[in-house]
């Protein structure tokens, strides 16, 4: 039984503890490849990872404490991985076009894993759920991220527009990762074709945007996300609250 609730306040760990803690996230990803989510016990896990089931628990409460501490790991990976080309580039197009290609090229070999991964996450009730309470910090760390293309460039965004971008930027994310979930192209070649189109044309997009008359559009836009963003009152998991 996965053992629920919040996570206790972790000591600082060992370098022997981040090596056994990263050694039970690389047994979970494995074995959620292999047989899903749902068959991936935590005994079965702790086994493969060579600790025991209580050990497994002191550093993962549950299950889903475990594969969100992957989706923790991808994040800064990513941030790490983008950090040199949001150095270099200066245009939109380029900051969009390398983070995304340098999250393409992180994920791509879990792949399999993403399978499984995504039949769990789609339960609006899941922990897993990208959209959920409990997956609000590795969501404003991903919004972050796209907040740091938009700023940090010299491209011209209109002010009423460069507020909501990145939480535009990030649903676009999202998009696209549903797509290479289910692509089954060799090298998953649609999507690579896709990150390297998308952000030319979102930035002819923006720039459309920005002709006289065009600010009626660019509110509904911002009402638009305001809508997806807003809060549902009663719900057990509501969107970046």
């Amino acid at each position: 039984m996965e053992r629920e609730g919040t996570a206790p306040t972790m000591p600082e760990l060992t370098d022997k503890g981040l090596r056994t803690r990263a050694r039970i996230v690389e047994a979970a990803v494995g074995l959620v490849t292999e047989v899903g989510y749902e068959r991936a016990s935590m005994r079965a896990i702790a086994e493969r990872a060579g600790v025991s089931v209580g050990n497994a628990y002191y550093y993962f409460p549950s299950k889903a404490h475990l594969v969100r501490a992957f989706y923790d790991r991808t994040g800064r990976e990513l941030a790490a991985a983008a950090a040199p080309i949001l150095a270099r580039e200066r245009t939109l197009e380029a900051r969009l076009r390398g983070v995304l290609w340098s999250w393409f090229k992180l994920i791509d070999r879990y792949h399999g894993t993403a399978t499984a991964l995504f039949a769990a996450a789609a339960d609006p009730k899941s922990p897993l759920n990208p959209f959920g309470r409990e997956s609000t910090p590795a969501r404003e760390e991903a919004i972050a991220l796209y907040r740091e293309v938009v700023e940090g460039g010299s491209s011209h965004i209109p002010d009423d527009l460069r507020a909501d971008l990145p939480v535009l930027l990030w649903t676009a994310h999202m998009g696209v990762t549903l797509f290479w979930i289910h692509d089954p192209s060799p090298g998953r070649a649609r999507t690579a074709a896709l990150i390297d189109r998308a952000p030319s044309l979102l930035v002819r997009v923006i720039a459309l945007s920005r002709i006289p008359g065009m600010g009626d559009l660019r509110r509904q836009v911002q009402d638009l996300i305001a809508g997806m963003t807003a809060p549902v009152e009663g719900a057990a998991h509501a969107f970046i609250e």
